[in-house]
């Protein structure tokens, strides 16, 4: 079968003779080195996306995806809409596309008291009855019930972490105290007396530590005119594309409103995420650069101890270009095997955290993520094939540069030299 001169030797020098042991040796270093990089970077960010993707699960539970409140210029203070006035607005964002539905809220920066402790707390107001509640409080319930949230039923459901610290079950009173200043600027704080109705548990201390819900008629009363923070809570039909229905409802409506979604709300969260995967990626990669340079060294002992052959293949036509595909062949071979092989080991690893981890820690007698310390106590995975394809390319570059200065060299041999003394 007819091979082209420069592969049907570059792969014939792939196979290192039985006495060329130390080039065979770097040879498997290095295809292995490869092998071990590329799946330690696939499985690292498959885990951190799971991460990623628990997190965004986590934070959207009780937090809305798109937020419609009034906006207020600087020093001013907030002026409150009329009842029709958000009813038009609500008519607004239900008729724009990836809307699914709308439901009102009022926000109180509150302390929540039950002697002796004294914590602050985020009252906010719901419509029990609305989709998005029962989708998203009422999964999130542990005690108690959404619907005990009546109008002025003077009834609130707590965060766990909340219950825990103030000792609270359902049926006990919980009083709640509202910062608010009189007319001649002399603080006139509010105290109302609550039932807890309930307690939600998401797993997250911004949730569970925070927040305490009632009826939105109820918060409406508590707090005084201009205070509360009123709005729109507005869920998506596909939570990534929440930025662009936010742009799009900022067109939409007036600019007496102003319209963020999850994505900036939270933007710390999953910048720093972002940060992390990316110094990962660099810090792994680091091993695919290292097994690059094991192919350099023993591409220039291969072309050292192929000094001879390549003065004769010079001696018999071949031009410098076709000695240097020998070399460029012999590393892409190992290099891209090499790749191949991690892409599939890291595939096989990543698809599997969840049954790997678990018989690593009944086999050695550990825990990962104890209950004790971590909300997330299994390790999630979700395998992301733009990563797949950026880190394969990644990869194949560096294993690709690395074969180019032993190529070069070897193409530079001067075949009068190489055979003088043989």
């Amino acid at each position: 079968m007819f091979h082209p001169l420069s592969i049907y030797m570059g792969l014939r020098y792939v196979r290192a003779r039985s006495h060329e042991f130390f080039v065979s040796f770097i040879t498997w270093a290095s295809l292995i080195g490869v092998c071990v990089g590329v799946a330690a970077l696939i499985v690292i960010l498959s885990v951190m996306n799971g991460f990623e993707s628990e997190l965004r699960d986590r934070l959207l539970s009780l937090s809305a995806q798109v937020r419609v409140t009034e906006a207020a210029a600087p020093g001013a203070a907030i002026a409150t809409l009329s009842d029709s006035q958000w009813r038009q607005a609500t008519d607004t964002v239900l008729a724009s596309p990836g809307v699914i539905d709308v439901s009102r809220y009022a926000e109180l920066q509150a302390l929540a008291v039950r002697q002796p402790e004294m914590i602050p707390v985020l009252l906010r107001g719901i419509e029990p009855d609305s989709a998005s509640s029962r989708g998203e409080l009422g999964k999130a319930i542990t005690q108690g019930h959404l619907a005990d949230l009546t109008s002025a039923s003077a009834r609130v459901i707590v965060g766990a972490i909340i219950a825990e610290r103030l000792g609270l079950n359902v049926g006990d009173s919980l009083t709640v105290l509202v910062p608010t200043v009189s007319e001649d600027g002399a603080p006139a704080p509010k105290l109302r007396e609550f039932t807890v109705a309930g307690v939600f548990e998401v797993g997250l201390q911004d949730h569970d530590g925070t927040l305490v819900f009632a009826n939105l008629d109820d918060v409406r009363a508590l707090g005084a005119a201009g205070t509360a923070s009123e709005g729109l809570r507005v869920r998506v039909r596909d939570v990534l594309g929440a930025p662009v229905v936010a742009a799009a409802l900022r067109r939409a409506l007036p600019g007496s409103l102003e319209v963020r979604d999850w994505t900036q709300d939270n933007a710390n969260y999953f910048r720093a995420i972002r940060i992390e995967k990316t110094m990962m990626s660099l810090i792994l990669l680091l091993i695919v650069a290292v097994a690059a340079f094991n192919i350099v060294a023993m591409l220039v002992m291969v072309v050292t101890d192929k000094r001879t052959d390549i003065a004769i293949v010079r001696t018999f036509g071949a031009a410098p270009r076709r000695v240097m595909g020998i070399f460029i062949t012999q590393g892409l071979v190992i290099g891209w095997l090499g790749v191949l092989a991690g892409v599939g080991l890291g595939l096989l690893l990543a698809l599997n955290v969840d049954t790997i981890v678990p018989l690593l820690e009944r086999t050695f007698r550990f825990q990962v993520m104890d209950s004790d310390v971590y909300y997330i106590t299994a390790i999630p995975s979700e395998v992301r094939w733009s990563n797949i394809l950026a880190i394969s390319i990644a990869a194949l570059s560096l294993t690709a540069l690395a074969t180019l200065y032993p190529a070069v060299r070897a193409s530079r041999t001067a075949p009068a030299e190489a055979l003088r003394y043989e």
